[in-house]
């Protein structure tokens, strides 16, 4: 995206100071390649347990970056820094880590303004109150059955009800061995494992050296009140990280 659209783009980067955010600045360098350092106008990290991540936003903001990077896995910390950036006048392209494109814990905090047009990589089918698809609808049953104090538009409620059928195939392939050992066994021996409410081409795989289970997605971007897809399937690498 970078070099068709503005290969002379500058970046900067905000990431939680720990291994998940830190993944996330490695990665980012590692796609920029030699051009990293020339390219990074800046990257700084917040605690978790941070009350604001204000301050590091105004510096942010400063360099004046083409492009933000929000590597944060807490929504609270991403929503600061979108309704901050925005409040500094501040337009970079944003691009915020897939747990935190959740409109209910960080598009809505930050302010439907602020966060229009924050863009980001996902796996699960955007939720939609009047989606005809028969696995939304089950879905949207199933959270009325279950949990109706629960918004079904919350990503996090659609993330677990995915993991819980990913938990099933797992228990399934354990067949009547269901030591510590098969289970990780077969936790780590997914292979092309489709769920219900998985986008389309998305599959989970597993091997005892690569522990990710999701590797592809679609961008998609906040528009109009919901995140919208914006792009056809992207595969990601198959490079192990673990």
């Amino acid at each position: 995206m970078r070099a068709s659209k503005n290969p002379n783009a500058r970046f900067a980067v905000l990431y939680q100071n720990d291994d998940a955010g830190k993944d996330y600045l490695r990665g980012v360098k590692e796609a920029l390649g030699a051009d990293a350092d020339k390219a990074i106008a800046m990257a700084t990290s917040f605690e978790v347990a941070d009350p604001t991540v204000d301050s590091q936003i105004l510096t942010l903001a400063n360099t004046k970056a083409d492009v933000f990077l929000i590597y944060s896995v807490t929504p609270r910390a991403c929503a600061q820094a979108i309704r901050k950036a925005h409040e500094t006048g501040w337009r970079p392209m944003r691009f915020i880590s897939s747990g935190c494109a959740n409109k209910e814990t960080v598009m809505v905090p930050a302010g439907l303004e602020a966060a229009s047009g924050i863009m980001s990589v996902g796996s699960l089918k955007p939720y939609s109150a009047d989606s005809k698809d028969p696995d939304m609808v089950a879905y949207r049953d199933f959270m009325k059955a279950r949990v109706p104090n629960v918004d079904p538009a919350n990503l996090a409620a659609g993330y677990g009800y995915m993991v819980a059928q990913a938990l099933v195939v797992v228990l399934e392939q354990c067949k009547n061995n269901l030591s510590r050992e098969n289970i990780m066994a077969q936790a780590a021996n997914l292979k092309d494992v489709s769920l219900p409410l998985l986008m389309p081409g998305v599959k989970l795989n597993t091997s005892p050296t690569d522990y990710r289970p999701i590797k592809d997605g679609y961008m998609v971007e906040f528009r109009d009140n919901q995140f919208n897809v914006i792009s056809e399937l992207l595969r990601g690498s198959e490079r192990v990280t673990r």
